[in-house]
Order: structure tokens, then sequence, then C-alpha cells
């Protein structure tokens, strides 16, 4: 995965970045832990700048995680209750996980979507309740930058720090990643079976 994300880096530089990060939202087992790191390794180099890579970062993630927003938005949570009910087990997706999502929201707003960006593992997440009530498009997206911002400037600052000993850290990333999608892999089968 390492090598996979290096050579997108540095053979396209600022879309590059971009794209894996849209595609780290769409597909969890793309970390933004070795996608941002390994960015911000390319800026101690000076082959790119450093508040470019964190814009294409920002960028990239938050444009990743609209389409979740959007299908909270349009379909609405009694159908994707519903859906959820029929196809969910496939996504790991109830209905109670859907009420507990849109009550939790419902208490906390704003704030939730600022600090769930924050968070691994749920900072995609948070977009379908944030969808669902209908929170202001604007809000949304301003929460969302300035939440991602903060993750993706820490991650970068990390690899920058990193400099020249990150070869090092692909022995250990590399092993961290399989280890995590294996993970992943084995609790959606175990989910799946358990639901069937």
């Amino acid at each position: 995965m390492f090598d996979w994300v290096k050579n997108i880096i540095e053979s396209i530089g600022y879309p590059g970045i971009a794209l894996l990060m849209i595609l780290e939202n769409i597909f969890p087992p793309i970390p933004s832990e070795v996608i941002m790191p390994f960015a911000g390794f390319v800026t101690e180099q000076g082959e790119l700048n450093f508040l470019g890579v964190i814009a294409a970062g920002t960028i990239g993630s938050v444009l990743g995680t609209l389409p979740f927003y959007y299908l909270g938005l349009k379909i609405g949570e009694e159908q994707i209750k519903s859906w959820a009910q029929k196809y969910g087990r496939w996504i790991m997706l109830n209905p109670k996980d859907i009420d507990r999502a849109t009550r939790w929201f419902e208490r906390h707003d704003a704030s939730a979507v600022f600090l769930c960006r924050l968070i691994p593992g749920i900072r995609t997440l948070i977009s379908i309740p944030a969808g669902v009530a209908r929170m202001n498009f604007f809000s949304f997206l301003s929460l969302s930058v300035a939440g991602t911002t903060i993750w993706i400037g820490l991650l970068t600052y990390l690899g920058q720090i990193l400099g020249r000993n990150y070869d090092r850290v692909q022995d250990y990333l590399d092993p961290v990643g399989y280890a995590v999608f294996g993970i992943i892999v084995i609790s959606y089968i175990y989910h799946i079976v358990k639901n069937k």
C-alpha cells in the first residue's frame, strides 16, 4: 500500500493527493495516516509546497465526504432506515445505528461535524446524520473544512518532521496497514454471517 500511495503522490502531485483522500473517505482501508505523512515528507524534499499539500488533502477529504451528506439529505431518515433494515448488513448498518447517530447529532449539532472530522474511523460517517438532519450545507462544509484542515495539517507536519527517515517508517506502516485491512475484512465477514 505504501508503494502505491508513494507512486501516485510522486507522479501526480497535488491532484494525486486529492484523489487519494477522496478514495480514503470512500474506501477506509486506504488510510490518511499513510497518505498525508508521506505527502509531508515530499514537502521536506522540496518537491511540493507544505500549504499546497494541506489544501489538496483537505479538498480531497471534504469532496469524499459529500456523497454521504447528500445520501442522508436526499433519501431521508425513514428511507435510509428501511434500506438499512433490508440491506444494511452488507455495510454494517442497521436502523438502530441511524436512530442513535441522529439523536447524537441532534444533541451536538455543529460541534459533532467539526470534532468527528478529527477522529479516524468516524470522520466520514458523521456526514450521514448531518444530511438526515438537513444541516445547512454551508455550515456542514465550513465545519468539515475546519476539522479536516486541522487533521490533514497535523499528519502533513508529522510527515515533514520525519523527513529523511520516512523510508524507515515504511517497514512499520505497511504491516499496520495490512493488519487494519485484515481486521476490517474479518469484522465485515463476521457481521454478514451474524446478521444473515
